[in-house]
């Protein structure tokens, strides 16, 4: 008897701890647009892995090694085509993005810079790919200006 009664007031305690357990665990569940922008700054961060060695080559602050500049490039021209997909509007007002409102509202300014990125990206991979230093150190170059046109006008620091 007193274990009928124990296990009458255990169960609605469980139901209401595992209730509230799980209100809790959707009410932090991160939005759609959180999570866009979360994967927009960590293909910003790779790119930025691969492109910190290959502005040391071209800058003659480390050898030029054709392999491993390669390899970083092609790198950075699979990741610049995905960086669009993270744009969505809905995150404008996510807190911890960096995108100035100016890239809302010139929005078609915006997605042409990007192209110019990831058009420039492929030919950086294309001309890393024959080995040719002062070749891909000037497509570096390049590169690093599609960036900077963007940065400079659409990403607040």
């Amino acid at each position: 008897m007193h274990f009928d009664r124990l296990t009458r007031l255990a169960v609605p305690v469980l139901v209401l701890a595992l209730a509230f357990g799980s209100a809790l665990a959707q009410a932090q569940e991160p939005t759609k647009a959180e999570k866009t922008l979360k994967y927009r700054k960590a293909v910003y961060q790779v790119i930025a892995w691969n492109f910190g060695p290959m502005g040391a080559m071209a800058q003659g602050k480390i050898p030029y090694d054709a392999k491993e500049f390669e390899m970083r490039a092609q790198r950075v021209a699979a990741l610049t085509p995905m960086l669009s997909e993270s744009y969505s509007p809905d995150t404008q007002s996510v807190s911890g993005s960096k995108a100035k409102a100016e890239l809302w509202s010139n929005r078609a300014d915006f997605d042409a810079k990007m192209k110019d990125l990831v058009d420039r990206s492929a030919t950086l991979a294309a001309v890393a790919k024959t080995g040719d230093a002062e070749k891909s150190k000037a497509a570096f170059m390049d590169t690093a200006q599609a960036c900077k046109a963007c940065h400079d006008k659409y990403r607040a620091d």
